[in-house]
């Protein structure tokens, strides 16, 4: 792959990161009482135009 689609791609990943983990730490203070408790998680990438699907799933302990 070229160099352009390369850094294009870690753009993308780091942004999708960045802004995930902001709406999680948001979604998790606003839920409150989450101590203790553990939360399934489930990320789905899709991309037009190449059927592309990718479907991450986790577990994220609450603070």
């Amino acid at each position: 792959m070229s160099e352009e689609f390369n850094m294009s791609m870690r753009k993308f990943l780091k942004q999708v990161g960045v802004t995930s983990q902001q709406a999680i730490e948001n979604a998790m203070r606003e839920a409150g009482g989450t101590t203790g408790k553990s939360f399934e998680a489930k990320m789905v990438l899709t991309i037009d135009g190449i059927e592309l699907e990718h479907v991450v799933t986790g577990k994220i302990e609450g603070a």
